[in-house]
């Protein structure tokens, strides 16, 4: 970690890669702006899969006096991963065939088959907890009158994948054992809840005559204000409905892998503990001695001792880990890789038929419905999830390291 602290900025910027150069430009311009902010609580945090985002940076923490940023949560409100380990060993299935080729392509066709991704949908309405909850308490919505027909559209979005980075992977850790990875947010709730806030906040920040610049896209809204509240009450609500889009997305999987495994191998599947965890969202929390709004946008709390999944890229390692409770980054850390190159640089760099060939040669199955854009989320698109997990060996440390074997994008 060095730290940068000059004329330019009011406020520390801490970094956790190897040197400056490092950083891509308007990324550390972001950071920049971040740390010239009036509410900017001690210091600003890039950790070390920091990229340029919309606003502030992907792979940033900031921890706000007073006030709540929309773009510096971000339009995937409550993105996250949830993990569950399994008692299969790989070899145990690996040169199992059945009817759809290996048992591990069986597997992965049957969850695309079951699981919409991309833009898909169910084309009925699934049960939510979250989404019944929040019907219950309009009282708290209704006056946001643009947002309230998310709640029933939500209903058809709950356990579906996404696209981008959004990921079902079946993986293996060192000691061979199987498990479930899962990497999913909000979908289309959490994006019109920022774009719908972002815009108050600007319309309120010129009215007040406030001093963050409009090209800076961090408009803040005041926690002790009637929109600041609401735009809590709709981001905690979006931060459940990833949760529980995550667990149901996990249940799913479950079941298909249970079914094929015993029927094929005649092995009952047991599951050990599933770790489900945000990185896209703002929590009150003490910081020195102080009550802060922090924003993590693409990184995960790692308090001392707290358990997290931190993936690479498709056909890379993934990690779970144990915080080390580091005050110096509010306690956070990587939330996976972080990009190297845009989605439109990747797909310029790298071939359909050079990605395929790459996954083929590491034995990894790939389920996709179109194979046009796989370039996109390439392990070469990513940085070396590993040089990440050296960056920040002071921030966390590794419980178990994971190798794709199969992949549901969309």
């Amino acid at each position: 970690m060095f730290v940068i602290y000059n004329e330019k900025v009011k406020k520390p910027i801490k970094v956790w890669v190897e040197k400056e150069t490092d950083i891509e430009e308007s990324c550390l311009e972001q950071a920049m702006h971040l740390a010239n902010l009036p509410f900017i609580h001690k210091w600003v945090a890039l950790m070390p899969d920091t990229h340029t985002g919309k606003g502030m940076p992907i792979g940033g923490v900031i921890a706000t006096d007073g006030v709540i940023i929309p773009n510096a949560v971000g339009a995937d409100i409550g993105c996250g991963m949830i993990f569950t380990p399994t008692n299969i060993k790989l070899e145990e299935v690996k040169e199992i065939m059945t009817g759809n080729g290996s048992l591990i392509q069986a597997i992965i066709g049957d969850i695309l088959r079951n699981i919409p991704v991309g833009i898909n949908r169910y084309k009925t309405p699934q049960d939510s907890a979250v989404l019944d909850r929040a019907k219950g308490q309009m009282e708290i919505y209704e006056e946001n009158k643009e947002l309230v027909p998310l709640i029933e559209d939500g209903y058809f979005q709950a356990g579906t994948l996404g696209g981008g980075n959004h990921f079902i992977e079946l993986q293996v850790d060192e000691e061979g054992y199987l498990g479930i990875m899962i990497h999913s947010g909000s979908r289309h709730l959490g994006k019109e809840i920022c774009d719908y806030f972002h815009h108050q906040a600007r319309e309120l920040n010129e009215k007040w005559h406030s001093a963050v610049p409009e090209e800076y896209r961090l408009a803040f809204l005041p926690v002790d204000s009637h929109e600041g509240q609401q735009y809590i009450h709709w981001m905690n609500l979006a931060l459940d409905y990833a949760y529980e889009n995550r667990q149901k997305m996990m249940e799913r999987t479950m079941e298909i892998l249970s079914k094929y495994v015993e029927k094929y191998a005649g092995i009952s599947v047991e599951y050990g503990t599933t770790i489900n965890c945000h990185h896209n969202y703002a929590s009150l929390e003490n910081h020195f001695g102080k009550e802060v709004w922090v924003h993590r946008k693409g990184a995960t709390r790692v308090r001392q001792g707290e358990i997290a999944v931190i993936p690479g890229a498709m056909g890379s390692y993934s990690y779970v880990v144990e915080g080390l409770g580091n005050p110096d980054s509010f306690c956070s850390s990587s939330h996976g890789a972080g990009r190297a190159y845009s989605r439109t640089g990747a797909k310029q760099a790298f071939s359909v038929e050079q990605v395929i060939l790459d996954l083929r040669e590491q034995d990894v199955v790939l389920g996709k419905h179109k194979k046009n854009d796989v370039a996109e989320e390439c392990r070469f698109a990513y940085k070396d999830i590993d040089v990440v997990m050296e960056n920040q060996k002071d921030l966390v440390k590794a419980v178990k390291k994971l190798k794709t074997v199969g992949v549901v994008k969309g």
